[in-house]
Parts: structure tokens; C-alpha cells; sequence
């Protein structure tokens, strides 16, 4: 069994006649430790299929399951504790929040989850560390580059030391320096964390880079 199952994914926008279907009993099976790329045109449905993936928003049918869990039937709070412990988000945007520092945005899932104050402290500075922003620790996301606050962003969706890592256009904000810089990212901490990872991108140096690269066309993915 993938450890990543994804089976008759279904999901539109509206009702009735104006009902605009994004997804059509859509199909994805992902390897444990495979890095996959997902690419089509802008509005295709890649953030939407990345969202209820990870739990973000619901569907219409079908089922996905990672590993032994059937994330499309869990709900409230079961959703929001697997959601944290098991599934890593990086966004486009990085959603850091400005009042606090680096390494207080990247130790925040922690804290979510209860984790004691020192330990999180601890976790969110290694993983400062290995995205290269040890020295910028206590800067606040205004302090910082896009580059770096996405790399803050790389270390927060890792942090909880996820299963699942899901990636939703994250160098499309970025200029063609700093986003190759973040895909060299990418793929050291998928291969140094041990991660399965899903790629939602238009950039096909990002897509190269991956083990498997899909195209989302007509509500389905295609080889």
C-alpha cells in the first residue's frame, strides 16, 4: 500500500448548474520517501488538491489516506492533532506572524501542541540551523528577506517532524535566484528528514528536481 493513497477525489465550488468541479475522482498513489512534483496551468486545482490533502478543506468524494490513517473521515479535533503531528504546509506565501521572532514562529506548531517552552526553543533553533538562518534567529519576519522568511517557513512546516510534507507554489513569491536557492532547500531536508513530499509547482527546475513529476489537467492527474 502507498503511503500516500489518494482514490476517486472528488470536489467542486458552488451549486447547482454554476457548480465549478476542480476535482474529477482524481487518483494519486506516493511511495514513502518519494518526492513528487504537481504542475498545470494557474486555477487548474493544484492549492485546492493540495488543501484536501492535508486536511484543509473538505471534499466531495472519495478518500485519502495516509499511511494506515483515513484523513478524509477524521474531523474537529482528531483532524487539527493529526493535521500538526503528521502533515508539514509550506505555502507561497509564508503566513509568519510579525510580532514574534524567527525562531518563535518556527517553535509556534510546538507550543500548539504542547511541547514545554525550552524544548520547543531548542527544536526551532536546530532546524534554524539547518535552513542556514541560525544568525537570524531573533529577527522578526519584517527583519528578513523573502528568501528567509520562507526558509523560516521550511523550518516551521518541519519542526513537528512531519510524515508529509506538502508544498503549495513555495518559490512563486521569490525571485529565479532565491527560489533555486529554496529547491536546493527542499531537497536536502527531504532527504536529510526522511519525508515524502508533494509538490504543487510551475516551475519546472523544482519539478526536475523531484523523483516523479505529474500534471493536474481536467480534475486529474496525468503522467
Amino acid at each position: 500500500m502507498p503511503f500516500l493513497h489518494v482514490t476517486g477525489l472528488s470536489k467542486s465550488y458552488g451549486g447547482g448548474t454554476q457548480a465549478l468541479r476542480v476535482l474529477d475522482d482524481l487518483d494519486l498513489s506516493v511511495e514513502a520517501g518519494e518526492m513528487v512534483a504537481i504542475m498545470g496551468a494557474s486555477g487548474v486545482g493544484k492549492s485546492t488538491l493540495m488543501q484536501v490533502i492535508g486536511g484543509l478543506d473538505g471534499i466531495d468524494g472519495g478518500q485519502v489516506r495516509l499511511g494506515d490513517v483515513t484523513v478524509s473521515t477524521l474531523r474537529g479535533e482528531a483532524l487539527d492533532l493529526f493535521r500538526n503531528q503528521r502533515i508539514g504546509f509550506v505555502f507561497q506565501f509564508h503566513h509568519l506572524l510579525p510580532e514574534f521572532s524567527a525562531v518563535e514562529n518556527v517553535a509556534m506548531p510546538l507550543r500548539i501542541g504542547r511541547v514545554r517552552a525550552t524544548e520547543a526553543r531548542q527544536r526551532a533553533e536546530e532546524l534554524l540551523e539547518q535552513v542556514g538562518l541560525s544568525d537570524r534567529r531573533d529577527h522578526r519576519p519584517g527583519m528578513l528577506s523573502g528568501g528567509e522568511q520562507q526558509r523560516v517557513a521550511v523550518a516551521r512546516a518541519l519542526v513537528m517532524r512531519p510524515a508529509l510534507l506538502l508544498a503549495d507554489e513555495p518559490t512563486g513569491d521569490l525571485d529565479e535566484q532565491t527560489g533555486a536557492a529554496l529547491h536546493r532547500l527542499l531537497r536536502e531536508m527531504h532527504a536529510r528528514r526522511g519525508l515524502t513530499s508533494l509538490i504543487a509547482t510551475h516551475n519546472p527546475g523544482l519539478a526536475d528536481g523531484c523523483d516523479r513529476v505529474l500534471r493536474l489537467e481536467d480534475g486529474r492527474l496525468h503522467s
